[in-house]
């Protein structure tokens, strides 16, 4: 009970300080999606570059992006400056909490972050955009968002204890870059043709692929997707395998 009490009051200062941080928060989270939107449905879809429905696909997609890319992000980042010249991990491996803990506590707070980046999303997308949606999937999509923020975190975990900070910038444009454009979230992975096999297989490795596809699944179930089982059970595996693998740079970095 002692843990867990603790655990709750770890969880709640970092959401504090969210709250005190909100306006830098809301600007990381809705100013890239925003334009994405914008130019790709709102713009090209007006001078007739796309079809007038692609904004049914690119907005479960964006949603997606932004859940799994923010709980990845507010997970990194946080730990990157922990372990580096503030030390700041310090203060929470004092405190009466086993250290695996402090890295659960980790990846829920990025994806508590990333959840709500992909709420703030739904508002912009249906103002900006003529979008519908079959309202019966609205649980399914939360179960899958909720599972790609912490599928986004757990990654998160493991670029977070394996990067340096002198290594962030180069991380961004390495890892976050692919991440993004792998994802799914501007297209349905079932519509790549074979002669972009190499790429559909790229994108099949991407942990974003599968909350960009669940989305669209529940959605706008009229879209060619990979079915919600298997989307299901990829995410469940990605928690566990980088969940797994960032525990364990936790606590090397942790206890080095």
């Amino acid at each position: 009970m002692t843990q867990l009490r603790t655990f709750q009051a770890i969880l709640w200062r970092d959401v504090f300080v969210t709250g005190r941080e909100l306006p830098s928060f809301l600007a990381q989270v809705i100013i890239q999606p925003f334009f994405i939107l914008f130019i790709f449905a709102k713009v090209l879809g007006d001078i007739g570059y796309v079809q007038n429905d692609f904004a049914q696909v690119l907005l479960p997609g964006i949603i997606a992006m932004n859940g799994f890319l923010g709980a990845l992000q507010n997970t990194t980042l946080p730990l990157v400056l922990d372990f580096s010249w503030t030390r700041e991990i310090e203060d929470r491996l004092l405190a009466p909490i086993s250290i695996p803990l402090v890295a659960v506590e980790k990846i829920v707070f990025g994806a508590i972050r990333g959840f709500f980046a992909a709420v703030l999303m739904v508002p912009v997308g249906f103002v900006m955009l003529d979008v519908s949606w079959a309202w019966s999937g609205i649980p399914g999509a939360l179960v899958v968002i909720i599972l790609g923020c912490l599928a986004g975190g757990s990654v998160g975990m493991v670029i977070g204890t394996s990067v340096p900070a002198r290594r962030v910038n180069v991380m961004f444009a390495v890892i976050l870059t692919p991440l993004l454009f792998t994802g799914s979230s501007q297209f349905p992975w079932r519509s790549l043709s074979d002669d972009l096999l190499w790429f559909k297989v790229i994108c099949a490795l991407n942990p974003l692929t599968y909350v960009s596809e669940g989305m669209r699944a529940e959605l706008v179930p009229n879209v060619p997707h990979i079915p919600l089982p298997i989307v299901l059970l990829v995410l469940v595996v990605a928690i566990a395998g980088f969940g797994g693998l960032g525990l364990r740079g936790f606590m090397k970095r942790a206890l080095d």
